[in-house]
């Protein structure tokens, strides 16, 4: 048994169905209402259909900087007034990027709802890109890129720097989210400008509006706000399609705030809408779901081999990434580690898992599942992201009867369809040497 307590969530009402209405506006803005009354509050997030991906060669970290820009302010909020706004309101609000998409988010008291409304509309229709704003944000930018990646140790591990670049050789995932300060350093303004008239537009977006809402008064706002933003020349997505991996290949990164070595397995998986991405994340829960999980309990606990291990499937849009690292504990070797983790590796392709570990599994991805829709801020973002990056809105309530689905033989022929050793890329990730 690898997990050391089932979850029992049988009260929690996961099978509970999210309802949810969704159309589009003329000018393509896609719009995703979910009305739920039980607390007065409302999220206001718009998810732009642009990411790390879509930047040109040698203007990367423009999506991302743009998560940072695009708070600078409009022609109708002063700049530096944004978070006062919010503050003032009773609000919270942030923003994120990966390599698929930019998302923004306002979270108000109910009777605060149109707020939030107009102010992502007024980022939509005309934020300000001015040159202090891009001087200001560069500085900012710089300053996010030191702390979590450049000066953070395994930072390149946490954030896919020292991975992603190795699996990808044709797709532009090779690059990172945070981008290159070079780059970012070389732009023009125009540049900026070009960027936020390419995207920023309503049918590159989807906008949802969860909560404590009354969805025909909304309904309303929207009208009003935002069905008069014109809608943009959006380019149909292409980019190149990747090799199979079939060679086992090495190489080394070096991290010069580590004093530990760590060790990455890196397999490239398939992309987010298909089945096989369930699956894989289901194995890696199998792995290092917990600390009673296979590896854990195998390597940290009863053979004190490693300080630290982890498994995870990083599924972006087109593509994914399946990686296993370990952080050896005193003079245990590579080779070691290495031979544990293809032993548990080879279980899973060569016999089913237990019964008993099966349903575990199963009751913690659930319990996972509805932990992440637990708050309104969770559904706003799943909807979002369910519709943008997979084709379907009303995954956020089918997700978890595609988990239920999946066979422990569904999980064994997954682990040896991807997790072969001719398949991936190692990475020895070494702290500099003195």
């Amino acid at each position: 048994m690898f997990f050391g307590t089932a979850f029992l969530i049988s009260g929690l009402g996961f099978s509970q169905q999210i309802k949810f209405e969704e159309y589009d506006l003329p000018n393509g803005l896609h719009v995703i209402l979910h009305q739920d009354n039980a607390a007065p509050v409302v999220t206001t997030g718009v998810m732009y259909h642009v990411g790390s991906k879509d930047e040109v060669k040698g203007r990367s970290g423009f999506a991302h900087f743009f998560e940072h820009l695009l708070f600078e302010g409009t022609p109708n909020i002063k700049r530096g007034d944004w978070f006062k706004i919010v503050s003032a309101h009773g609000g919270q609000n942030n923003a994120n990027t990966t390599q698929d998409r930019t998302y923004y988010y306002e979270t108000f008291p109910s009777n605060n709802e149109q707020l939030g409304l107009w102010m992502e509309a007024e980022r939509m229709r005309h934020a300000v890109v001015n040159q202090i704003g891009v001087d200001t944000q560069r500085e900012v930018v710089k300053e996010e890129k030191r702390t979590r990646m450049d000066n953070a140790p395994y930072g390149g591990i946490s954030y896919y720097t020292a991975i992603n670049p190795h699996v990808f050789n044709k797709h532009p995932y090779s690059g990172s989210v945070i981008g290159s300060m070079e780059d970012l350093n070389a732009a023009q303004l125009e540049e900026f400008r070009a960027f936020y008239k390419k995207y920023y537009v309503p049918n590159n977006a989807t906008l949802v509006v969860a909560g404590d809402i009354k969805p025909e008064q909304t309904k309303k706002w929207i009208e009003q706000y935002y069905g008069g933003i014109p809608k943009g020349n959006v380019i149909p997505k292409k980019f190149p399609k990747e090799d199979p991996i079939v060679q086992e290949k090495e190489v080394t990164e070096i991290d010069n705030n580590i004093q530990l070595p760590a060790y990455i397995f890196a397999y490239r998986t398939p992309g987010s809408k298909e089945k096989d991405t369930y699956i894989l994340s289901m194995i890696s829960a199998y792995l290092n779901g917990g600390k009673s999980s296979v590896l854990n309990k195998k390597l940290i606990d009863e053979e004190k081999k490693a300080l630290d291990v982890g498994a995870e499937n990083n599924a972006m849009e087109d593509y994914g990434v399946f990686r296993i690292y370990v952080i050896p504990m005193g003079q245990t070797t590579k080779k070691t580690l290495q031979t544990d983790i293809d032993t548990e590796i080879k279980k899973l392709q060569t016999a089913l898992i237990t019964q008993e570990d099966y349903e575990m599994l199963q009751n913690m991805i659930e319990n996972q599942f509805v932990n992440y829709n637990s708050s309104i801020e969770g559904i706003t973002a799943s909807l979002a992201t369910n519709h943008v990056l997979r084709g379907d809105t009303n995954l956020i309530n089918k997700a978890i009867d595609i988990y239920k689905s999946i066979t422990r033989q569904d999980l064994q022929d997954a682990a040896k369809k991807y997790l072969n050793s001719n398949q991936r890329v190692i990475i020895n990730y070494v702290p500099e040497k003195k």
